[in-house]
């Protein structure tokens, strides 16, 4: 196949250095529809600690926004909200920088070519630039083994988490990945274990005034 995205094997040299196959796209949804229900619930928080390219991540948000666009196509700000919504519950993590920039530009286009089709010239840039925004925060790169950046620095893994509150309003909280995972008490029970119990929640590193989703983007503070 042409199409990288459907390549498992980037090159010789990236499987050594760092292990790196990619699922071919007939594999992930047969992963996925084993989670069938969760892939199509909006706000159901998916986390890819190994993300490559996006292979599973870009086919759980055409899963989410296909449900979003059958329930709320009819009103562009309830598309838009819900569409938010789903992009916001889409994490991913991976060592090598140029494939978090193409998760992210996948992801994003995904987004974008469905609500052009829809909205066409009625299309919001303010609601482009949140989508961004947010991939921005969700698509991060780290190393999911150490839970921190592959670099010198060794800064941690910081997720945003998004919540959606009175209707167009959106909470942002900042959580350490490491503090995620070895704070829950109970197995499954985090950020990314949301099946409809309770989920623990543990402290943020940083608190984010409740803000409509946008202008979520006017708080993007540069440090990922």
């Amino acid at each position: 196949m042409s199409d990288i995205q459907e390549k498992q094997v980037v090159s010789r040299e990236r499987v050594a250095n760092h292990g790196e196959v990619l699922t071919a796209k007939r594999e992930v949804n047969a992963m996925l529809d084993l989670v069938k229900q969760e892939t199509e619930r909006i706000d159901s928080r998916f986390l890819e600690p190994a993300c490559g390219t996006g292979n599973f991540l870009v086919e759980i948000l055409r899963r989410k926004l296909a449900v979003v666009e059958s329930r709320y196509k009819s009103s562009q700000l309830e598309y838009e909200r819900y569409a938010v919504i789903a992009v916001s519950s889409i994490y991913g993590v991976d060592i090598l920088q140029d494939n978090l920039e193409e998760c992210r530009e996948r992801l994003f286009q995904i987004f974008d070519e469905k609500y052009t089709r829809l909205y066409k010239d009625k299309c919001q840039e303010d609601c482009r630039k949140t989508v961004r925004f947010i991939l921005k925060r969700n698509i991060l790169w780290g190393d999911a083994l150490t839970l921190k950046t592959p670099d010198k620095e060794a800064l941690p893994i910081i997720f945003s988490e998004w919540n959606a509150v009175n209707g167009s309003m959106i909470k942002r909280r900042d959580y350490s990945m490491a503090n995620l995972l070895e704070s829950q008490p109970v197995e499954g029970l985090n950020l990314f274990s949301d099946l409809g119990d309770q989920a623990f929640i543990p402290t943020p590193v940083k608190d984010f005034p409740i803000t409509h989703f946008l202008e979520l983007a006017n708080y993007d503070d540069n440090k990922l």
